[in-house]
């Protein structure tokens, strides 16, 4: 038997903040909030779905460096150049780790400086269920 992914927990100072500007990027809502955090994820799947959730964890430390693991998004509904806007008016903005400017995918930050990278390929909305 194999484990699979349920939640990707981030370590934040505003989990509401970024609850809010992810529930917009992934199209998610929040499923839970307490002290520990702000649960987000799929409407109607939650915690356990195909799509892991999302915490965020308050922290009082600023993130610095890089990460080590990143999020790579893909547009569903148009195209990337589209999304591109789409997600820096939301608040996410255009973020150097040096690339060459060759590159399919566009690398970006949330407001507290966590790196993700919008993909040009197209996804279908919702995963394709497991039979």
């Amino acid at each position: 038997m194999a484990c699979r992914i349920s939640e990707l927990v981030l370590d934040c100072r505003e989990p509401e903040r970024l609850a809010e500007l992810w529930c917009k990027v992934l199209g998610y809502v929040v499923l839970d909030r307490g002290e520990d955090g702000v649960e987000i994820g799929p409407e109607g799947e939650g915690f356990g779905g195909l799509r892991p959730t999302i915490v965020f964890s308050p922290t009082d430390e600023d993130k610095t460096g890089k990460l080590r693991l990143h999020i790579d998004v893909n547009p569903t509904d148009r195209d990337q150049a589209a999304e591109l806007q789409r997600l820096l008016d939301l608040g996410a903005r255009l973020a150097d780790v040096g690339q060459t400017g060759e590159e399919s995918w566009h690398v970006l930050a949330d407001p507290e400086g966590n790196e993700f990278c919008l993909l040009r390929r197209r996804l279908e909305a919702e995963p394709p269920s497991r039979r």
